[in-house]
């Protein structure tokens, strides 16, 4: 995996077509015919009363990082607060090597279903790895740097969405589990 060389300039430029898109696409949604497949893809429905859950891309992500034993899984809607994305995607790993194991395996499994990353950074060191998907960002820590960065408290402003109900009992479990597992079994 390659981190994108881009200056500042590119960056802001960037961030304002991002800005300057979801304005559009914003517009358009408002102003689109109930019905109008145009206004039914945003990258989620509404969190609030009339949620229909979150996007198969997201969903997908979450479940890769899982399969990598990413833990402490967390997706914050920024809509509210935020116009260069809608959704974080926050996860964290033991150590670098399996940062990059869960970055990897987002990356392949979502360029498979047809949706390539916009940037990646800070893979090499991997303490804090970035994957922009325009609409979504992922972010992979190392448990230091996350509680460092703190992103959630940060971006507190932002609705915590619920994950599906298969990752929901597997984040709990998946902490303490292996150990109390073995545990009973040697009793």
């Amino acid at each position: 995996m390659k981190q994108n060389d881009t200056t500042p300039e590119e960056n802001a430029l960037t961030t304002k077509k991002r800005a300057a898109l979801k304005k559009e696409t914003d517009a358009a949604t408002t102003t689109a015919p109930a019905g109008d497949p145009a206004a039914d893809a945003p990258a989620a429905a509404t969190t609030a009363d009339g949620d229909k859950g979150l996007d198969a891309r997201i969903e997908s992500a979450l479940h890769a990082a899982s399969d990598k034993k990413a833990h402490d899984l967390v997706v914050l809607d920024l809509r509210p607060v935020a116009t260069f994305t809608d959704y974080f995607l926050i996860a964290s790993g033991t150590n670098a090597r399996q940062v990059q194991a869960i970055a990897d395996e987002i990356t392949e499994r979502l360029k498979r279903e047809g949706t390539r990353a916009e940037r990646i950074e800070g893979y090499k060191t991997a303490e804090w790895v970035l994957v922009d998907y325009g609409d979504f960002i992922v972010h992979i820590f190392e448990d230091k740097a996350r509680r460092f960065y703190d992103l959630e408290r940060l971006w507190r402003e932002g609705v915590r969405v619920p994950l599906p109900a298969d990752l929901q009992a597997g984040a709990g479990g998946a902490a303490g589990g292996g150990a109390g597992s073995s545990l009973r079994n040697e009793s």
